[in-house]
């Protein structure tokens, strides 16, 4: 699309760069072994190199078809299935096996309680789970049997220790079932911050075309080496990585758990091109004292996104590490992100916005309250439409028609701009915007002005209860020296050379961590529920006298 063209309101119309890719999973990795069946595939990595499992991709294929008719003697296609596993290879064949075999994936997050792996299993009902014994010390399979005796349709539990029994139980001639790229392949249940999780529906289409466009327009090279340590459970981990990698027949390093030094290990040693990896992530690199030793000279790109990327980690990640950058947004119910800045862009916009739309979809900003497009620069919501808009909320038919519109565009709830040239802003959710005596302020705006002072290494800002103002806002600071954190006065000073009164932080709270999702996002509705019960105390201080009144 033409980058000089002006726009007057906050649309962005769909454009073409390129055909869809119109294919299953399935058909993609076959599509790979006939290619590149030598290339690597998968590398497990581990701490230490010799036990580094590698895969070609007839390999992995090859493993993933055995594995699917030994599936097929158990479910039938159609059947859901819950996975539920830390990041191993394992859990990669699984979800291969279980794609070719036409059943729809549950990632389920390791982590979780019975309770919530009941509930996921239960609202999508689960015909079975695939399971590993433990992870970080959970007893999983404990956990599995608990919720087979409350769940009647839960009927087969597989553990991934039995992967070769069951590639050994199927029909060496069992035919696969013929599927279509608009077919569900899997369940991705949000994180359920405000209520219960809601299993969004993701097709092969949508999840294939946004990964690939993603990776390819953060400069992933054909034929690349990208190194993983998100999440498998989520999207960025088991779409936005590792299927972007295959949709460029790449070579996917997995790591079970982010870990800094291992990390800037596998660069250097499996010559990782590029990665995922957001803010709290960048950050522990950067301070590790290997980022200075190890031959850091194949990577070439960092992708990022999951949380507001300050400017100020933006370039010295840039110039400390030498490498392009790029930020994407997006969500699960989009199959993944739809927004993504390039590689190419100036480091005001790469500092500063989230880039524009990647190809086949359209993107608008909305009015909250009348749903019309607004103008440039106006702040609204982000409503996308195209090939990556979810199916449904599974079983939830109330909720998917509060998301989704009966013309197709689904409600993201997040807040931002599009400006004259196209390039899209977040101001963050919509229940996260602060109304301070009637006015909206965004919080995203004041962390980026936080996180540029020199004794600040994160920071988080939310919205406490007022009587007089409705809202006031509060600043939760790491520092960078959790041992001498700077003043509440200094802050404040600092805060009000760059931010109108109305802005800056009323209420001063310092944290030596804080509570995070499994893809490093600082979960605000928990430092809000700390505050309630006293758990983060804002620290006594005196603003001067002739600002304490400003409205």
């Amino acid at each position: 699309m033409n980058a000089q063209k002006k726009f007057v309101e906050s649309y962005f119309p769909k454009y073409e760069n390129g055909p869809l890719i119109e294919s299953t999973l399935g058909d993609l990795m076959l599509k790979n072994v006939r290619e590149v069946p030598d290339r690597l595939a998968l590398i497990e990595g581990v701490a230490d190199p010799a036990k580094r499992r590698r895969w070609t991709y007839r390999q992995l294929v090859d493993e993933a078809l055995a594995c699917v008719r030994g599936l097929l003697e158990h479910f039938k296609p159609g059947d859901r299935v819950g996975l539920l596993a830390p990041e191993t290879p394992e859990w990669v064949i699984f979800q291969h096996g279980m794609s070719f075999a036409g059943l729809i994936i549950v990632p389920i997050n390791p982590a979780y309680t019975a309770r919530e792996v009941a509930f996921i299993l239960g609202n999508a009902g689960a015909a079975g789970v695939v399971y590993a014994n433990e992870s970080r010390g959970k007893n999983l399979a404990e956990i599995v049997r608990e919720v087979q005796g409350q769940l009647d349709h839960l009927k087969v539990a597989i553990n991934v220790d039995d992967l070769a029994k069951l590639q050994a139980e199927g029909k060496p001639d069992r035919a696969l079932p013929v599927q279509d790229p608009g077919d569900v392949m899997q369940i991705q249940y949000t994180s359920g911050t405000t209520g219960f999780p809601k299993g969004a529906c993701l097709h092969h289409r949508g999840v294939i075309n946004a990964a690939h466009f993603i990776v390819e327009r953060a400069a992933f090279p054909m034929g690349g080496v990208w190194l993983n340590s998100m999440p498998m459970f989520h999207i960025g981990g088991a779409v936005v990585s590792e299927i972007g990698v295959f949709s460029r027949q790449g070579t996917f390093v997995l790591m079970r758990a982010f870990d800094p030094a291992l990390f800037l290990e596998l660069i250097e040693a499996e010559k990782v091109n590029c990665s995922l990896i957001v803010p709290t992530m960048i950050l522990a690199l950067l301070n590790h004292p290997d980022a200075k030793t190890r031959d850091l000279s194949s990577f070439n790109s960092i992708l990022s996104g999951a949380a507001a990327v300050p400017e100020a980690l933006v370039k010295r990640a840039k110039k400390e590490f030498a490498v392009e950058f790029a930020i994407m947004y997006g969500q699960t119910e989009s199959n993944g992100p739809f927004l993504e800045t390039f590689t190419t862009d100036s480091d005001e916009l790469q500092s500063t916005t989230i880039g524009r739309p990647i190809p086949h979809v359209e993107v608008k900003v909305v009015d909250v309250g009348t749903l019309e497009t607004l103008p440039v620069n106006q702040v609204g919501e982000y409503w996308v439409r195209g090939f990556n808009t979810m199916k449904e909320y599974y079983g939830q038919a109330e909720a998917t028609r509060a998301a989704l519109t009966e013309d197709g565009w689904l409600r993201t709830g997040d807040l931002g701009t599009m400006d004259e040239n196209g390039y899209f802003r977040i101001t963050g959710r919509l229940k996260e915007m602060i109304i301070r005596g009637g006015m909206n302020l965004y919080p995203s705006e004041i962390e980026s002005i936080l996180f540029e002072h020199d004794d600040v290494a994160q920071v988080a800002v939310i919205g406490l209860p007022d009587d007089t103002w409705g809202e006031t806002v509060a600043a939760v600071i790491l520092p960078k020296n959790p041992d001498s954190p700077p003043s509440p006065e200094t802050l404040w000073g600092y805060c009000r050379k760059n931010l109108s009164p109305q802005k800056t932080p009323e209420h001063w709270i310092f944290v030596r961590e804080y509570p995070l999702t499994a893809t490093g996002k600082i979960q605000k509705n928990v430092l809000l529920d700390w505050y309630k019960d006293g758990k983060l105390t804002p620290q006594d201080w005196s603003r001067p006298e002739r600002d304490s009144k400003v409205a």
